[in-house]
């Protein structure tokens, strides 16, 4: 996870299932493995090389950090923000990664990367000696949201894309909008955000959690972009 509130902004999947027994996860429980992905080099697009750039897409997502060299060869370890099956994939299914660190931000072409442990391992066209790979620590990777792999279940929804929906209850009061999720190890949360007003009369924000489970999250309609859920405005 990242240690900047990535759950607003990771690709993380969830499940919306029904209420948890103990000890029993219900969300990302993927079974699909992704093996190694070799993608040819296409010296027409930069493909060999890393590429220093203005800006990144409108639509990249952060999925993971470079934490270190591995092996000999130029070889990157990444620390991703959702292990493969819980979201994961994305980064394993993108062709075209960005780094970014600081002021930093450069294009690159995933050759090739696997699921090593707990990590990821990937191989960048231009990065060929572990000097190269060595001083790419630190940059945070981000990829196109449109390079996620498709979810199969009507049930499971990326993180990022129920950031930023309306939450209403059954009775349609409004609760808020959700500003991030968090994963408590059985199920993933939902954070909601609303307008309040403050001890001393001033406007603030305050703050629901709601679990993202099936006993309470009734709809999610991400084209009217709004959720419903049986849960009381006064809890």
């Amino acid at each position: 996870m990242s240690t900047r509130d990535s759950a607003s902004n990771s690709g993380l999947t969830a499940e919306r299932g029904e209420k948890p027994e103990q000890d029993e996860a219900t969300f990302g429980a993927f079974v699909r493995k992704p093996a190694a992905r070799r993608v040819a080099i296409d010296a027409s697009d930069g493909a060999g090389s890393i590429e220093t750039v203005e800006s990144l897409p409108g639509d990249a997502i952060e999925v993971g950090a470079i934490v270190d060299a591995y092996g000999l060869k130029g070889w990157v370890k990444i620390a991703p923000h959702a292990h493969a099956g819980h979201g994961g994939d994305a980064m394993l299914a993108a062709k075209r990664w960005w780094l970014v660190k600081g002021n930093e931000r450069k294009a690159v072409r995933c050759l090739q990367s696997k699921v090593h442990s707990d990590t990821v391992v990937a191989h960048f066209g231009g990065c060929d000696d572990r000097d190269m790979a060595y001083a790419l620590r630190g940059h945070s990777i981000h990829v196109l949201r449109s390079d996620f792999p498709k979810l199969t279940g009507d049930d499971e929804f990326y993180w990022v894309d129920l950031i930023g929906l309306d939450v209403v209850n059954d009775a349609d009061v409004a609760l808020g909008q959700v500003a991030g999720m968090i994963d408590n190890g059985a199920h993933s949360i939902m954070r909601v955000e609303f307008p309040t007003t403050g001890k001393d009369g001033s406007p603030t924000t305050g703050e629901r959690l709601i679990p993202f489970v099936g006993v309470y999250v009734k709809t999610v309609d991400q084209a009217a972009r709004r959720i419903v859920v049986d849960w009381d405005a006064d809890y």
